[in-house]
């Protein structure tokens, strides 16, 4: 069984040194939930207010992109430029970058519910903002709080996942909530073609209508799921002399009046309290773990090279979509996003999360029950491969004036690598580092969303001048030889020395609030 120990908490603050058990291997002899003979993480208690034990996330990349088949009619609007309107795609992605680092700890000292309910009235308003909104300076403001207001998706969301799913349906689960991510990215010029119709505001006044219903569907059927799990272990485990299937965890619930604590679904509707049971971090927490989460190698080189050698194409094809398909009215320019859409979906229900489930559990099997993080990146090398070609066959098909359905199948396969890659690699940081999850996400979020935000940096001085002088082939073909020989040799350095580097980095002396009981 690995340990993870618990350091300092903060300032001078001292806490009594106290082992969290990870369980990563085991057989049905030992005490503690097993699937398929392996033990299951996080461990259960036998309250029936577990997060795990309960019946078992679009909006949040929408907003980025909705926008974009609207570039034509927002230039004429606002009195810009082409340059100036892709910085209108950007600067949500500002919002998306800097969010994490603001609600993530509020998240974890208030609850994961009020933290979604206030972030999606601030995007209500900011988008009514934006609807509203007459000149460039304002329609800006607006765009980075529609961001800054939706970013809990990116932390919170992913937190939610793990307080409700075992270790076992992880890449599944967090393979769904990047396909909601990627998706939104996608959905959002769909429809915003078609609202463009009516008006460029009305792509913003249907946003503050879904955003509303958003807002009505979370307060009545979303619960809280931040939950007391070291303070509950202690007072409701799972009573068993040897271990249980998960399967038959049912049976061995307990009664919730047993422990007094209010939790989940037992605390207020708005709850502006502290979330009991737990130590709590300190407001700006997420931000300086943030900064200390550099010292751990593999989520550093994970995180950046993803991030920057891969994912910030797809704004690169997002933004030149209007420029390579100008013929084409704005309605026409959002159906083509179909293609990405397609090959998102495909790769995550037939080669993505449910897929590195089954090879993880297979390798765990041969090596004695053990799973390790590294077993994740086995995706990694196809997804890679599949963006890779998807990129030079797009940029072939504008150049030589192929059928846009040539540019479909391109998209097709960018998207499915994409999703693919995504999956793989959050999968791998949860993985690797479970009981810091949410600070390792949110630097994930952070560098994820500032490649997207940098994107007009690098279309106005170096994509487009490319484009312009090499033409759409070598300009994605390039990318393509970025996107391969950048990531490859970096995920297989990963596989195969990933484990020595965690070794050496140690753990993270804090640890998600869940985990650690006051």
């Amino acid at each position: 069984m690995a340990t993870a120990m618990d350091g300092k908490e903060h300032g001078d603050d001292k806490r009594s040194e106290k082992t969290l058990a990870i369980p990563d291997s085991g057989s049905p002899a030992e005490i503690g939930i097993f699937k398929d003979g392996m033990r299951v993480y996080p461990e259960a208690t036998a309250d029936p207010l577990d997060p795990l034990n309960l019946p078992s996330y679009f909006m949040f990349t929408f907003i980025t992109t909705a926008t974009v088949p609207s570039f034509a009619e927002l230039q004429e609007e606002l009195g810009i430029s082409y340059s100036q309107v892709n910085w209108t795609v950007a600067i949500p992605a500002l919002g998306l970058a800097t969010g994490p680092l603001f609600w993530s700890s509020l998240a974890d000292i208030y609850g994961r519910r009020i933290i979604f309910l206030t972030g999606t009235l601030i995007a209500l308003a900011a988008t009514i903002g934006a609807g509203a909104a007459k000149e460039y300076g304002g329609y800006m403001a607006a765009r980075f709080f529609q961001g800054f207001g939706v970013s809990p998706g990116a932390t919170v969301g992913m937190a939610v996942v793990t307080d409700i799913y075992f270790d076992y349906e992880r890449g599944q689960k967090l393979g769904l909530w990047v396909l909601a991510l990627d998706t939104g990215l996608l959905v959002g010029p769909i429809i915003g073609g078609f609202m463009d119709l009516v008006s460029a505001d009305w792509i913003q006044w249907l946003m503050a209508i879904m955003f509303g219903v958003l807002l009505i569907l979370e307060f009545v059927f979303m619960s809280e799921t931040l939950y007391p799990r070291t303070y509950m272990l202690a007072r409701m485990p799972v009573q068993s002399v040897a271990g249980i299937d998960i399967e038959k965890l049912d049976e061995r619930k307990g009664n919730e009046g047993e422990v007094e604590l209010k939790r989940t679904t037992k605390l207020m509707a708005l709850n502006f309290r502290r979330v009991p049971g737990l130590r709590h971090p300190r407001p700006w927490d997420s931000a300086v773990r943030f900064i200390l989460t550099f010292k751990y190698p593999v989520v550093v080189i994970s995180v950046l090279t993803y991030c920057f050698t891969w994912y910030w194409w797809i704004l690169s094809i997002i933004t030149m979509i209007p420029a390579a398909y100008v013929q084409y009215s704005p309605q026409i320019q959002g159906l083509l996003f179909v293609g990405l859409l397609l090959g998102t979906l495909v790769s995550e229900i037939f080669a993505s999360g449910t897929l590195s489930d089954y090879i993880v559990a297979k390798l765990a099997k041969k090596n004695n029950g053990v799973k390790l993080p590294e077993r994740r990146l086995w995706l990694a090398y196809p997804a890679a491969l599949l963006s890779a070609i998807g990129l030079v066959i797009w940029g072939v098909s504008i150049d030589k004036a192929y059928h846009w359905m040539v540019g479909q199948v391109a998209f097709f396969l960018f998207g499915a690598g994409i999703q693919m890659g995504n999956t793989a690699i959050v999968s791998y940081l949860v993985d690797s580092y479970p009981l810091q999850s949410m600070s390792i996400i949110t630097y994930y979020a952070v560098f994820l969303n500032l490649s997207a935000f940098a994107n007009p940096i690098r279309a106005q001085f170096f994509i487009a001048p490319w484009q312009t002088t090499s033409g759409f082939t070598w300009t994605f073909a390039a990318q393509a030889i970025i996107t391969f020989f950048g990531t490859v040799p970096v995920i297989a350095a990963l596989h195969r020395w990933g484990g020595s580097l965690r070794a050496k980095g140690g753990q993270p002396v804090w640890v998600n609030p869940e985990f650690d009981a006051l």
